[in-house]
């Protein structure tokens, strides 16, 4: 990757600046200024995230940001209220507070003398969350959002439920945010008053998982901060960015419908990341895309990034299924138009473990799947280390039923979301259905293409569950993942129908027999005819940025995935370690130029025995440190999750250390309704 050391701007950092909130909270920002600014205002590029600019995302804000001044801009990295060096107190996600001092911390930027009154707003996950949110509330002065790796359905597509399922990763994501939130200032920025704000904050600490599982419908509470319920709201120009192995990227082709802004969608092979630095590959120039689209909106220069196709997408073909691919085959391929009217829907009926273009006599075929199905089906979404993606499916795929297409006669291109309609029955009134598109080689390798589940009691509406009746035929139809995917000739097609998917979503409280009746249940594919122009389309730079802060790796990170099954109990324990910073592979680095340590660790571990619902447990441990010459802080927390038939239950503690001195401890144990989960 190359490193960018000359700019057609010199560039003045300020560490930090105070924006003061109109009830007088302060929030803490760092701007890089192109050094003629002063005298020739900009536009200003805003990031506005809580994963604190002092340390935390150091190493990575400053090559985005002092690229971005390089080139013209003011750019600002700006702390949320009651995170990093910001003051007040952080309750929760997207709340209308955070967007309210969004709006006012634009209101401060369009009113400084280096700014031209022209504001772009981007971020990846919290950051393109808020950007979209925030140019709902049209302020004046956002010209153009730049979204990455989020949302406009916060129920459908964040990290806390998956077609009305309880996901894991609402304790995973939760207990270390959890944990982050309960971090202190610097007190090189906060002064004296660091250690009264820190004691607030431990004070005030919510333990996010239980909150949103208070929330398991698709109820008000997510339909806040969800900009799919009213797209008019934005009127700015929106490029929506993402990748096939992030577990955001369906939400790209939603507001690509809904929008009547300009709009543009970019979606590669990447994981949660952006797409200069993504793994698996290819990376690309995407800071440069990102100056040129800031170029058109904010400065009125004809970039020619309009003229472009709207929505460009990154054809994957097949790899072996693999725990580390570094670079996806394929190719970039666009459409003029979005939904696609060249994208026909290519139908197969299911039969007795096979798949027919043509509906054959009904039949009937059972499952009951073990708790362990899904142990090969990676994360909910990834950052690029090796093990978080799917891996060969072959194991899951016996722990399903499976429905095999013939042999494919020629190339299969689709892009878009599959999807499975399925006559069904269940023996017990809540159920999940998991389903699976798979491409196998004609050496049996399964690769896992898509997948979506459904709990079954959401099978007419997230927001009014109704129960099954056991015993009862009903038609569902499972939504997959949206895709862009080439089956090669002689592969075959692959649906895999199950009703359990562990560690990734929570087990139902019963082990459910799943029936499901061929004939008219059926596989839905958006086929896409290749587009000949695609072999025109301009080539994106290489990766390029500016220098990462000097740092010292003071202790490696320790990246593990272990499985281990006790043949005595039954138990299967799924085990993953390591980092939760971006310290460039360190689980504690120095930043030298801020002379401060810090390093973050994490150990998440989901246990469950085959046949029994009620033993899944999960369990997440974290440690946070911080030390600069004789200030020394570290927090500690740990969060378990279990249920029975009727509750879930959540336990948690926080214990707060100052030089090696325990100086905050507390304990949670909190017990939540299970409503059609």
């Amino acid at each position: 990757m190359r490193v960018v050391e000359d700019f057609p701007e010199d560039v003045r950092v300020i560490e930090n600046v105070w924006i003061t909130m109109p009830d007088g909270v302060r929030l803490a920002a760092r701007i890089w200024l192109p050094a003629s600014a002063d005298e020739s205002p900009v536009p200003a590029v805003l990031e506005y995230m809580p994963y604190r600019k002092r340390d935390f995302t150091r190493l990575r804000d400053e090559p985005l940001h002092y690229y971005f001044a390089g080139h013209g801009y003011a750019s600002i990295r700006l702390d949320l209220r009651g995170t990093g060096d910001s003051e007040g107190v952080l309750r929760d996600e997207y709340l209308e507070q955070e967007q309210d001092d969004a709006v006012a911390a634009i209101r401060w930027i369009t009113g400084q003398p280096w700014c031209d009154g022209s504001v772009g707003m981007m971020g990846l996950s919290w950051g393109g969350f808020n950007a979209l949110q925030v140019a709902a509330r049209r302020p004046p002065g956002l010209k153009a959002i730049l979204t990455m790796c989020s949302t406009d359905d916060r129920y459908a597509d964040d990290a806390h439920y998956k077609g009305g399922c309880l996901l894991n990763e609402n304790l995973a994501w939760g207990a270390a945010f959890f944990s982050l939130n309960a971090c202190p200032p610097d007190p090189q920025i906060a002064g004296r008053k660091w250690r009264d704000m820190w004691r607030e904050r431990l004070e005030h600490s919510v333990l996010f998982p239980a909150l949103w599982m208070r929330h398991p419908d698709r109820d008000v509470y997510w339909k806040h901060g969800s900009v799919c319920e009213d797209y008019s709201a934005i009127e700015c120009a929106v490029y929506a960015v993402g990748g096939w192995a992030d577990g955001y990227v369906n939400a790209i082709p939603r507001l690509m419908e809904g929008l009547s802004s300009p709009r543009k969608a970019l979606i590669g092979p990447w994981p949660h990341a952006m797409p200069h630095a993504a793994v698996p590959g290819p990376r690309i120039g995407f800071f440069q895309e990102a100056v040129r689209w800031w170029d058109y909106w904010l400065k009125e220069i004809d970039t020619g990034i309009m003229d472009e196709p709207p929505l460009r997408a990154w054809m994957e073909e097949w790899v072996p299924p693999s725990p580390y691919v570094e670079d996806r085959p394929g190719r970039w391929v666009a459409e003029t138009e979005w939904p696609s009217p060249r994208i026909t829907t290519r139908c197969w009926y299911l039969q007795v473990g096979a798949l027919s273009e043509a509906p054959a006599p009904e039949d009937a075929v059972r499952v009951r799947s073990p708790q362990t199905t899904g142990l090969k089906g990676g994360d909910y979404y990834g950052f690029g280390s090796g093990g978080e993606g799917p891996l060969d499916q072959r194991a899951d795929d016996g722990k399903s039923l499976v429905f095999d297409s013939d042999p494919l006669p020629e190339r299969l291109e689709i892009l878009g979301a599959p999807s499975v309609t399925l006559d069904l029955a269940v023996d017990r009134p809540l159920a999940h259905v998991i389903v699976r598109l798979n491409d196998v080689a004609p050496d049996g390798a399964s690769a896992r293409v898509s997948y979506g589940v459904l709990n079954l009691a959401h099978r007419d509406s997230h927001e009014h569950p109704v129960p099954l009746r056991p015993g009862e035929r009903y038609r569902v139809t499972v939504r997959l993942n949206d895709i862009a995917y080439a089956f090669p000739t002689g592969h075959t097609m692959r649906v895999a129908v199950s009703n359990a998917y562990w560690p990734l979503i929570w087990p139902t409280p019963e082990s459910v027999e799943l029936t499901v009746f061929t004939g008219e249940s059926r596989l839905e594919l958006p086929e896409r005819p290749p587009r000949p122009e695609d072999g025109d389309l301009l080539p994106f730079g290489p990766p390029e940025h500016a220098p990462v802060p000097e740092h010292t790796p003071v202790e490696m990170a320790h990246i593990q995935r272990t499985l281990e099954r006790d043949l005595t109990t039954d138990e299967t324990v799924y085990t993953v370690s390591g980092d939760t910073g971006d310290f460039h592979g360190a689980a504690l680095a120095r930043i030298e130029d801020i002379d401060l340590t810090v390093g973050a660790t994490i150990r998440r571990v989901f246990r469950i025995s085959e046949t029994d619902p009620l033993s899944a447990r999960a369990e997440v441990d974290q440690r946070v440190e911080l030390h600069r010459g004789d200030w020394t802080v570290h927090i500690e927390t740990r969060v378990v999750l279990s249920s029975d038939t009727d509750y879930f239950r959540i336990r948690a503690n926080l214990d707060a250390y100052e030089g090696g001195e325990r100086i905050f401890q507390q304990a949670w144990d909190e017990y939540v309704v299970r409503a059609f989960l």
